[in-house]
């Protein structure tokens, strides 16, 4: 195991802080509700939901949080604007912790940016995302709400990898006028969450392992993925059965962890109940690894909870 040469900041999001040097904060994990096909979920567009079940959902990510000591951020998905604003008021009565807002329609999100400043969530909302797909819209939406988190996305189609992710955060590597991480100090955003974009399997999954630790090492930022993503997309797991693909999940959580991480966007709020203790078991492994390096870990750190 490592310690990055270069000073790694902490972003602090409504209590939760994320980044730092290996093994010396807990990983933060963010499980997705009300994503597309949510069995819970009974009409997308109007956000209608079991609303007991979510709540058990909720409930069951914070207790696990609170057992292991890895922090938990709710990431909210909605298909329209109607449904986002439904399941903010719904998980204020119950989560007070970090939300990701997000969406596959730019409109959408950029609506979420309004509304969260307008209900007074934006000091605990992180956009998800600013990308190469942001376009001026969507991006004045950004700069004129209150919100000053976001993920970033440095997927580059036209540079896969790690090296050209970099250079679309630094420089807009030539698909860009400016690079991504000037372009969200201009939007007001300060509190950044670098995510390299996780490929399928067999199409550069693995550069999002390189990527964290390239990442920290140039820029000092938090940096994670949603490498679950990479497992999903995998033909032959498909045909598995759910405790082979939970398995998978896992490990390839575990591994991201072991890669520098400092969150994880581990999928389906449902998947909890083993991301959690990969996540904790992985934070262990590393903040012993890094015990000789000067790094303690911290007093919540699962390395003080569960040993």
């Amino acid at each position: 195991m490592f310690r990055f040469g270069r000073e790694q900041s902490v972003v602090n999001i409504a209590g939760v802080k994320i980044g730092g040097q290996p093994g010396e904060l807990p990983t933060a994990l963010c499980g997705t509700i009300f994503y597309q096909g949510h069995r819970i979920v009974q009409d997308e567009e109007r956000g209608l939901f079991d609303q007991a079940r979510a709540e058990r959902l909720i409930g069951r990510q914070e207790e696990l949080s609170e057992e292991t000591g890895c922090p938990a951020v709710l990431h909210l998905y909605a298909r329209s604007i109607q449904a986002m604003e439904k399941y903010l008021d719904f998980s204020d009565g119950i989560w007070k912790g970090p939300l990701i807002i997000d969406s596959a329609d730019s409109a959408t999100r950029a609506g979420a940016a309004r509304l969260t400043t307008e209900l007074g969530y934006a000091d605990r909302t992180v956009y998800n995302s600013l990308s190469l797909a942001t376009a001026e819209e969507e991006a004045e939406a950004i700069r004129d709400s209150d919100i000053d988190s976001a993920v970033i996305l440095a997927y580059n189609p036209a540079k896969p990898g790690v090296e050209g992710s970099i250079e679309l955060l630094e420089t807009g590597s030539q698909v860009l006028d400016r690079g991504l991480l000037p372009r969200a100090a201009e939007l007001g955003l300060k509190n950044l969450l670098i995510d390299p974009g996780a490929m399928p399997l067999g199409s550069g999954a693995g550069a999002a392992l390189r990527f964290s630790v390239v990442a920290k090492s140039r820029l000092g930022l938090p940096v994670g993925s949603g490498i679950h993503n990479a497992v999903s997309a995998w033909p032959w797991l498909a045909a598995k059965d759910k405790t082979t693909k939970q398995c998978c999940d896992a490990a390839a959580s575990a591994m991201q962890l072991l890669s520098a991480a400092d969150f994880l966007l581990y999928g389906p709020i449902e998947s909890a109940e083993f991301i959690f203790p990969a996540a904790a078991m992985a934070d262990i492994l590393v903040a012993e690894a890094v015990a000789g390096l000067e790094v303690e870990p911290a007093a919540w750190h699962p390395a003080n909870r569960l040993v």
